[in-house]
């Protein structure tokens, strides 16, 4: 190998990069080997600030697969000497760097400023159901169109988006309609649940504890934590959780794998990139459903712009990400949705499979927003 990448969708991703840097430099290779890292869940500033305090050779951020093609060409270009090769600068420091001691404020225990007397609305059922054949003319129109074409497809400006990735998405779409190549299923469903402390805890029928997730809190500011946008233990009233998971199925993934063997690898990275933009549509599209369903899509927004905004009540979240970092509770997940009934499953490195697929708990109360626990995520 002349150079490393790591690439990492998920923040116990990051984890796992630093330990590899520190023991690329344990076993004396880290001047043998240029490392570029790249993911959803890096910053620039993490892997060329933070990271390259670290490493002893060199370490840099590619955004997006373009970006590390990009890199590659400079790296070999220095390595084997060409004249006046560099490698791009690195991202400064802004600011001094604070002592970890100062990064974090001991903050009150006990709950956040959260309210708790917001009022639970009634689920339609108790329990899961399935919905498969979802078409993909439902769905479609919830895509993001700018993570696609500036996320996935590298797309810098406008004109290029309207030249060359609009048709392109229109010829994708069309391609994947004729060639049925996308199998949209859905479960979901409501359970009962309390809070204690930052525990969020799923009863069974009975009113005992059926699973329980921990969630981490913020240590300032509002001390957030998942379990409380929901009644606690001893409030004398029982909470509700919705749960959904959904896949476009496993054909895309296959017709992805064909090209990536064919070395067709822009109408891989292309097609992939909307597959997983689509899985992402599917979800946006069922979470609103879900919330019309649950009866507080009242204040829902006229248009696709405030959806992805997210301007409407309760907040849907994924596991991996900075409120509810840890995977192992994909677990849990699955044993309350049972999702092999639309041919998904859960690998031993707790990833769903087929990859278009994704999870998420579905919260009701109108407070919840996106908000980082911290010392999750970098």
């Amino acid at each position: 190998a002349d150079v490393i990448g790591m690439s990492g969708l998920l923040v116990k991703s990051t984890v796992i990069m630093k330990e590899n840097l520190e023991e690329l430099n344990q076993r004396e290779l880290a001047a043998k080997y240029p490392v570029i890292l790249g993911g959803a869940a890096l910053t620039r500033a993490y892997v060329e600030q933070d990271l390259h305090e670290i490493y002893q050779g060199e370490v840099r951020y590619a955004r997006d697969a373009f970006e590390g093609l990009r890199l590659m060409d400079a790296l070999m270009a220095v390595k084997r000497g060409v004249p006046g090769a560099v490698l791009p600068p690195l991202k400064r420091r802004r600011v001094p760097r604070r002592p970890v001691a100062e990064a974090r404020e001991p903050g009150p225990a006990g709950r956040s400023d959260v309210a708790a007397d917001n009022p639970v609305p009634e689920p339609p059922f108790l329990g899961t159901r399935v919905v498969e054949g979802i078409g993909l003319d439902e769905y479609a129109p919830w895509l993001d169109e700018t993570a696609l074409f500036k996320g996935q497809w590298g797309l810098k400006d406008s004109g290029t988006i309207e030249t060359e990735g609009r048709p392109r998405l229109r010829a994708l779409l069309d391609r994947i309609a004729r060639e049925d190549l996308v199998e949209a299923a859905v479960v979901y469903g409501w359970f009962p649940c309390v809070s204690k402390g930052d525990d969020l805890i799923v009863l069974d029928e009975d009113g005992g504890e059926r699973t329980r997730f921990t969630f981490p809190r913020q240590q300032r500011g509002r001390r957030l934590c998942l379990a409380d946008y929901h009644r606690a233990e001893d409030a004398g009233e029982i909470d509700v959780i919705g749960l959904q998971l959904v896949t476009v199925g496993p054909r895309i993934g296959e017709e992805t794998a064909r090209l990536f063997a064919a070395d067709s690898y822009r109408d891989y990275l292309e097609l992939h990139g909307l597959s997983v933009q689509l899985a992402e549509a599917l979800a946006e599209y069922w979470h609103a459903r879900v919330r019309r369903e649950w009866g507080i899509a009242g204040g829902d927004p006229d248009g696709l712009a405030g959806m992805l905004r997210t301007d409407y009540q309760g907040c849907r979240y994924s596991l991996g990400y900075p409120a509810c970092p840890d995977l192992e509770d994909r677990a849990k997940i699955v044993e309350l949705l049972r999702p092999e009934r639309i041919g998904v499953v859960l690998s031993e490195e707790f990833q769903l499979h087929p990859e278009q697929s994704t999870d998420a708990l579905v919260v009701h109360h109108p407070e919840a927003t996106y908000f980082n626990a911290g010392g999750h995520r970098p």
